[in-house]
This record gives structure tokens, sequence and C-alpha cells, in this order.
């Protein structure tokens, strides 16, 4: 039922998200919504119907009709079956972690902030909930804080959640100037899940940033080579052959790029021939 900034939103489902190496769509800049994740962060046994108190179970019961409204994009109404379940758990860490990620859709930092506080605080090993109050620090450009985050997440052995929190790490250190950190993180995240666009885009472009040209080639080719290829990654396509003097190459991602995406910003750079924005 553990529900993290990056694992929630599975970006290889959605369609219209942002890959800019600045900004995360991920799951977290909302083009869907946190989905399901087990607690692979936690040491405890699981708990079972024998075992659970009756508060929790009834507070676990509104806890699914919570997750289900946000997954609807329903925000305010599982903001409302939230505090039931909190009035009747109030020791509830998922609660406080969905909580958290509800507040950040709502664009209040603060009141996410403190959620996630809380759930650390009743759960200190949650790496989920490390991962979403790092990303949480990360949008606000307190990049310190949020590698300590992520590496609290990372420094639990059972957390199965690594892949998504390197990416979210590099693109965070990537956002700070630590370039060569960022690289070597996002490319610890791609042996991890190389069919992640996220990690693939954002590695492609760090490369390519560096004078890298041959192997920016392979990860962005990789993706373009894919259903998921987008505007940004077929223009990053663009620039990479080009500069690799594959002149066949470079025409047919603009092809791709002036049909598929005719409106887009990046379509228009190349009419333009702003190979250096």
């Amino acid at each position: 039922m553990r529900r993290s900034a990056a694992s929630a939103w599975d970006p290889r489902k959605c369609l219209a998200w942002t890959w800019l190496a600045g900004s995360l769509l991920l799951a977290l800049a909302g083009c869907a919504s946190p989905g399901s994740a087990t607690d692979a962060g936690a040491t405890h046994d699981i708990v079972t119907e024998s075992d659970e108190p009756e508060a929790r179970r009834r507070a676990r019961i509104r806890m699914e009709l919570a997750i289900g409204y946000f997954e609807q994009g329903q925000t305010k109404v599982a903001l409302d079956e939230l505090k039931q379940v909190i009035s009747a758990d109030p020791t509830f860490p998922d609660a406080y972690n969905l909580r958290g990620l509800i507040y950040m859709r709502l664009n209040d930092m603060r009141q996410a902030e403190d959620s996630f506080r809380r759930a650390a605080s009743l759960n200190p090993r949650d790496a989920n909930v490390q991962h979403n109050y790092g990303w949480l620090l990360c949008q606000q450009g307190r990049y310190d804080e949020s590698l300590r985050a992520f590496g609290v997440a990372m420094a639990n052995p059972l957390y199965a959640g690594r892949a998504k929190t390197l990416m979210a790490q590099g693109i965070c250190q990537a956002r700070a100037g630590q370039k060569a950190e960022a690289e070597l993180s996002l490319a610890r995240s791609y042996e991890l899940d190389a069919g992640n666009p996220v990690t693939g885009y954002n590695l492609a472009n760090l490369l390519f940033q560096r004078g890298d040209f041959t192997r920016a080639q392979f990860y962005i080719r990789r993706l373009n080579n894919s259903e998921l290829a987008n505007a940004e990654s077929l223009w990053l396509g663009v620039k990479v052959e080009r500069r690799l003097n594959d002149r066949l190459a470079m025409q047919q991602l603009a092809g791709q790029l002036k049909k598929r995406f005719p409106q887009s910003r990046e379509a228009t750079a190349y009419e333009r021939g702003a190979f250096d924005e």
C-alpha cells in the first residue's frame, strides 16, 4: 500500500510528461498519479488479520478509498478520506505519506513536508517516505537535504525502489550542478531499469552536454526507437546525430519530430536551426 512519488507514477504509461534535465515529471510532475508499491523499505513482519488492531483495520479500509480517489484525480475527496483515516488511527504512517503526495499535487509544500516528516517519525526506515521527502526537498532547491534523504532510502538493504531513487537523485544532482555525480547516479539507475525513459533521456542529455556524443547516441537512440519517444527526446536525438555528422539519421529524426509534434517548441527550434538551445 506504500505510495512513493516516483514509483506511484509510472512514466511508461504517461504520454505527456516533460523530460528536460531540470524537470521530472516523474511521478512528480503530475502527468499521472502516484501508484502502488509494496513496503520494501520496512523490516517488520507482514501484518495479518489476526494481529492487526481494530483501529488500524478500519483505517486501512478508508486508506484504500483514499488511494482510489487519488489515483482517479479526485484529490480533495482523497484528502477528506485521509482525514478520516488519521482520525481512526493517528499512528498510521502510510496515511501521512499519501497526504504528503496529495499536498505536493496541490502545491502546498509546507503541508507536504509536515506530512512526510510525520510519516518518517512513525516509521524511520520507510525508504519510500524518504524518497518522497527527498524529491520534495529537491523541488525546493534544498539539494543537500534532498540528497541526504535519498541516501537514507538507499541505505535500507531491503529497499526495492533503488532505480527510481537513483533517477531522482541524479536529476537533483544535475540541478545542483553536480554533473559528474548525476551521471553516475543515472547510469546506476539505468543498469537497474533500462526501460525507464526519464533515466535514459536525462543520462543522454548529460553525456551530450559534456561532449560524449557517441555514448549519448546509444541511450537516446534506444529511447527514440521505442514507443516512448516524444518531442524532447527526438530533438535531443537530432542534435546528437548532427554532432556525429550522421545527416541521414538526423533527417529521419527531424522528420518524425515535424510529423508527430508539429506545434512543439522543439519542432520550431529545428525550423529555426536553433541547435544550441
